[in-house]
């Protein structure tokens, strides 16, 4: 089964939500920064290989907040893995999405995310943003 680790960046208050781009699978969809695992890497490794690739930022202190299996309709299954990353070197970049955008869990709530994302906000935010 494939894994796909994402990330939770908290600032003042507000959590990064990243667009996909038009020309990606799932365009112009609303996600957590992160990405695929490749073959016998660990969740937290690609975590940071892929925030490194998508926001130019090094993870210094990452925690598993929850993990569950998501499947889009005609695919497998994959397992998604949510890391709350309070801690991180470098400033926050775009280097691959249409646009980023720190936000509120009330206005996250407003974008049209991934169907997989959309079941942590709905479950995790809150209690991601209350915690150390």
């Amino acid at each position: 089964m494939m894994t796909v680790a994402a990330g939770i960046l908290e600032r003042d208050g507000r959590i990064l939500a990243c667009r996909r781009r038009a020309d990606q699978s799932h365009p112009l969809k609303w996600e957590f920064p992160g990405g695929k695992a490749d073959p016998g890497e660990d969740p937290r490794d690609a975590l940071a290989r892929e925030l490194d690739e998508e926001l130019g930022i090094q993870v210094c202190r990452a925690r598993e907040i929850t993990r569950y299996e998501y499947q889009y309709p005609g695919r497998p299954p994959i397992l998604l893995v949510f890391y709350r990353v309070w801690s991180w070197g470098g400033s926050v970049q775009n280097c691959i999405f249409e646009e980023i955008r720190w936000a509120t869990p009330a206005e996250l709530a407003e974008l049209d995310f991934l169907e997989g994302d959309a079941d942590f906000l709905r479950q995790w935010v809150d209690v991601t943003l209350s915690e150390p």
